[in-house]
């Protein structure tokens, strides 16, 4: 392996910028290949993670904060330890009730997000 290698598979929480993407509402891309994608969002409270949808499976991890996550029509009240799964092609959005951050897993890698980089 060389030593390029080895970097990409360690990934420092410092060494990844944050990017704005919506007021109160910033990422860091931690990790990804064609087939995953590990993202950190970050929200303030009152903060909205608008509605919307993707063809990716997506798993969140509430790391910190409370949320009111909806998903295909359904509401619930999440907070830190709890964790919620979006079928593809499923629309789905998040309140920020508590600032907090969510660790979003998806399969394949969101493209769409690393295009926005080039």
């Amino acid at each position: 392996m060389h030593s390029n290698e080895v970097k990409n598979i360690f990934i420092q929480d410092d060494h990844v910028p944050w990017e704005e993407i919506d007021k109160g509402v910033k990422r860091k891309i931690m990790a990804y290949d064609t087939n995953l994608m590990v993202v950190k969002v970050q929200f303030d409270t009152g903060s909205i993670g608008t509605m919307h949808q993707h063809s990716h499976s997506q798993i969140s991890h509430i790391e910190s904060g409370r949320f009111e996550i909806e998903i295909n029509g359904y509401k619930k009240m999440l907070e830190a330890g709890d964790a919620f799964y979006v079928p593809p092609n499923t629309v789905h959005g998040a309140v920020c009730l508590e600032a907090g951050t969510l660790i979003d897993v998806f399969s394949p890698m969101r493209e769409d997000f690393i295009e926005d980089k080039r």
